[in-house]
Parts: C-alpha cells; sequence; structure tokens
C-alpha cells in the first residue's frame, strides 16, 4: 500500500498524519519550514502557533467550539491531547504553553512509526504518483503551491488578513494599577478564577487611547493586499477602534464582570492580558491584534494602565490568510472535484480558528486512511460539531458569499425544544455527544468496501 502524503505540518496537517497512523496506514508527512519560512512562524517546529495562544472556551455544553474540544478528545485527537498537556490559566478558556504545545505534538509525530517526517516545500502540484494527498498548508500556502491550486480549480483564492497580538513580559507589568481577574470570577481548565491580568481605564483615558489607535501609523498593504478583506473575528484593534468610540468597550474591552480593587467599581473599559506560556512569565494582550508598526505600538500600548514600563517579548504583526471556496470546489468528503485524489484540510478549507482547522485535519485524515483501506468513509452526523463544520465548507454556507467560518451552534441543526439559551445548547451538545459515539463505534465497526468486478 502507497503511504498517503500530507502536505504541512500545522495543527491540521499533524492531527491529519496522527489519525492516518492509527488507522494503520504510512504518512508521509511533508513540512517546508525550517528550509522555507513564512511571514508568521518563528520556528521550524510542527503544529506552532503564530497567533492566540487560546483555544477558546472549554465549556462543552455551553460554547459550540467546547462541544468540539470533546468532540475531538472522544475521536483520539493528538492536538488536543497536547492542548490539556500543556494548558495554562485562562479562566473558562483552555490556552497553552505554546512552545510545550508544538514540542508535545512534534515528539509523538516523531516517535510514529508510520509517519516519516520530510523537510522541504513541495512547490507546485503533487507529482501525480501520489495518489492519496491532504493538503493542510494552512493560511500560509506557499506561493507557488497556491498558484498552482488556483490554476486546477480555475478559482481565484479568496483571502483575508489575521492579525497578531502582542506578548509582555508580566514582570514589567505595573501591579499597583493591573490586578488578577476572570470576568465573573469563573475558574477554567488550570485556573483559580483569576487568570486574566486587568488594565483598566476611565472614560476620559479609554477615549484617548482609542483615538491613539484611531490615528497611529500602520504598516502600509502592498499593492496585491489593498482589495483583501480582514476575518471579522480577528480584526485589528486600530479597525475596531475606527469603527467607532465604543467598538472596542464592547468588544475586546468590556468591563463586564470585573471589579477594580482599588475603587471597588467596574472600569469603563479594560485590557485584558492571558498567561502565554507554562511558566506564567508572558502574557498576550486579549484581542489586540494590530497592525500599527513597531514604533507606534510600544507607543500606544505603553499608554495603558498597567503598561507604561511594560516589555514586550513580540509585537503584533499581519499575514495574509488563503482560503479555498470550499462550497463550489469541495465534495462532501473534502476531495477537491477537479481533481478527486486531493483532499483539503484545515483553514486553506474554508474554516476559522485553530480547534477548527485541526479538527478538519481529523475527519479528512479519517477520509484518506478509509480511502487507502477500502473502506467506507460515512461523514459524522451533522448533529455534531464535526458535521456541522463539514457540512458548511462542502456544500451548507453559499458558495457566492463564503467567508471562514468558527463553529457555533448557529450551524447545528434545530432541536424541538422551548427552552432558549443555555438550556438550549446543553441540549444540542448532549445530542452531539450522544450521536457521536454512535458514530465512532460504527466507523470502528465498518468493513471493507468489497473488490470491484474485474
Amino acid at each position: 500500500m502507497s503511504p498517503i502524503h500530507v502536505i504541512g505540518g500545522g495543527l491540521a496537517g499533524s492531527e491529519a498524519a496522527w489519525q492516518i497512523a492509527r488507522a494503520g496506514v504510512d504518512v508521509v508527512l511533508h513540512e517546508m519550514r525550517p528550509e522555507r519560512r513564512t511571514e508568521a512562524h518563528v520556528t521550524g517546529g510542527l503544529a506552532e502557533l503564530v497567533c492566540s495562544n487560546s483555544f477558546r472556551s472549554d465549556d462543552i455544553e455551553g460554547n459550540a467550539v467546547g462541544l468540539l474540544h470533546e468532540e475531538m478528545r472522544r475521536a483520539g485527537s493528538l492536538v488536543m491531547r497536547a492542548a490539556d498537556a500543556n494548558k495554562v490559566p485562562a479562566g473558562s478558556a483552555l490556552a497553552v504553553d505554546r512552545e510545550g504545545f508544538s514540542r508535545t505534538v512534534e515528539a509523538a509525530i516523531a516517535a510514529e512509526p508510520r509517519i516519516r517526517i520530510a523537510r522541504g516545500e513541495v512547490a507546485g502540484l503533487p507529482p501525480e504518483e501520489w495518489r492519496n494527498v491532504v493538503v493542510a498548508t494552512g493560511p500560509l500556502t506557499s506561493p507557488a503551491l497556491a498558484e498552482a491550486i488556483g490554476h486546477l480549480t480555475g478559482e481565484a483564492s479568496l483571502a483575508f488578513f489575521d492579525a497578531i497580538a502582542p506578548i509582555v513580559h508580566k514582570e514589567s507589568i505595573d501591579f499597583s494599577k493591573a490586578w488578577f481577574q476572570s470576568r465573573y470570577d469563573k475558574a477554567g481548565p488550570g485556573g483559580d478564577g483569576a487568570d486574566y491580568i486587568n488594565c483598566p481605564f476611565e472614560k476620559p483615558d479609554y477615549l484617548a487611547f482609542v483615538e491613539a489607535l484611531r490615528t497611529a501609523d500602520t504598516v502600509p498593504f502592498k499593492d496585491w493586499e489593498k482589495d483583501t478583506p480582514y476575518f471579522e473575528g480577528c480584526l485589528p484593534v486600530e479597525v475596531m477602534a475606527a469603527r467607532g468610540p465604543r467598538t472596542l468597550a464592547f468588544g475586546p474591552m468590556k468591563p463586564v464582570g470585573l471589579t477594580d480593587p482599588r475603587t471597588g467599581r467596574r472600569p469603563y473599559a479594560v485590557v485584558q492580558l492571558r498567561q502565554d506560556n507554562a511558566l506564567g512569565t508572558l502574557y498576550n494582550l486579549v484581542g489586540f491584534q494590530t497592525k500599527m508598526k513597531h514604533a507606534e505600538q510600544l507607543r500606544v500600548f505603553r499608554t495603558v494602565p498597567g503598561l507604561e514600563r511594560a516589555e514586550f517579548a513580540r509585537l503584533g504583526g499581519i499575514h495574509r490568510n488563503t482560503f479555498l471556496n470550499s462550497p463550489k470546489l469541495l465534495d462532501a468528503s473534502c476531495r477537491l472535484k477537479a481533481q478527486p485524489r486531493l483532499r483539503f484540510a484545515g483553514q486553506i478549507s474554508g474554516v476559522e480558528g485553530y480547534v477548527e482547522s485541526a479538527a478538519m485535519g481529523l475527519l479528512v485524515g479519517r477520509f484518506a486512511a478509509a480511502e487507502a483501506l477500502g473502506r467506507e468513509a460515512p461523514p459524522p452526523p451533522a448533529t455534531t460539531a464535526f458535521g456541522a463544520l463539514l457540512r458548511h465548507i462542502t456544500g451548507g454556507a453559499d458558495a457566492k458569499t463564503f467567508q471562514p467560518m468558527n463553529v457555533n451552534f448557529g450551524l447545528f441543526p434545530e432541536i424541538a425544544t422551548p427552552l432558549k439559551g443555555r438550556e438550549r445548547k446543553a441540549l444540542l451538545a448532549r445530542r452531539a455527544l450522544a450521536d457521536l459515539d454512535a458514530w465512532l463505534s460504527s466507523d470502528r465497526a465498518t468493513p471493507p468496501k468489497p473488490a470491484a468486478a474485474a
């Protein structure tokens, strides 16, 4: 049996390779780093996190991404195993030590005898002799491969910008102004209800801060970038500031559930920082992705109360993401209609977020392995988070207006209940997990397909 080739060693590619190997099929995992670097990656490690270190909510019954976490755990996800092993305090969210997370994934991949890691770029379309390929090159697909895919599909790749938040050394934060607290003192995985550092603003200082953001110098767009839209879920902070003076106060700077211990009341607005490494020495500015020039970032962010003398381990940046118009180009098992030997997984397939990308890697890896083994590969039920995501990108979304989407309960089929809010979400989650368990059991019991008649 020929090996399956997985192109891309990010979250989706690493997860796909792991699932394929666990199914008993050999894999060649191609990663171009460190031989060829990208605009956003720092290391050559597998599954490097280049933006936030958060996998978002871990609330299984109240949040769709928390449900997706649990579905992935039950399906034997390497990414979730590594995340759980490297979690850092983050309230009700699951955040990880990014370096430890990458090391854990790479160690598991390197120790798996069915996986061979091949360093170097796959420039252009894979060779014809590779009959079963998973393309998981993510938002930073190499130009040569992206161009080849564009020629093959006849579609110009859609694109949007994804911005990176700055990281601060904890020891440089002024705790005579800042304090530790999670919203409503809610504890999350590995946390104690005081997992975020909060820097408070009164109204005049907040309005001055917004104006500083709005007028700051930013890195200019290149000619080919000018018409590329931002993803709404990851807007640069200065773009949000330009939308109106209260936008940030109702967004990443909302003060709800927080009390300034110096005043005993809720501040007008707040900048929150979330732990970024296991040692607790680094914290990132939550929701503060930015395209500002580095000097401007230092000037503006040091006006935040408590960050006047902040030392930055990393300043913000921005990079271009590319993705397919998947509802038009992919079939129900994520094969490219124009060339079915190619499957697509991760952000390039039109999902948004670390967890969603890894989830698609898990599914596509299973689909590819089933094909290699001559087995049927039934898709997960649409009632699951897996199925809701898969259906969205392979036909549930309108191809004319398709944009990347985080998992959310709006993608799930309705459930007959008069309940609303959290109670309704809990019912959707329980239905999803029951249906997932049945799907996993039937998938393990699926016999090989009968051989075609000669």
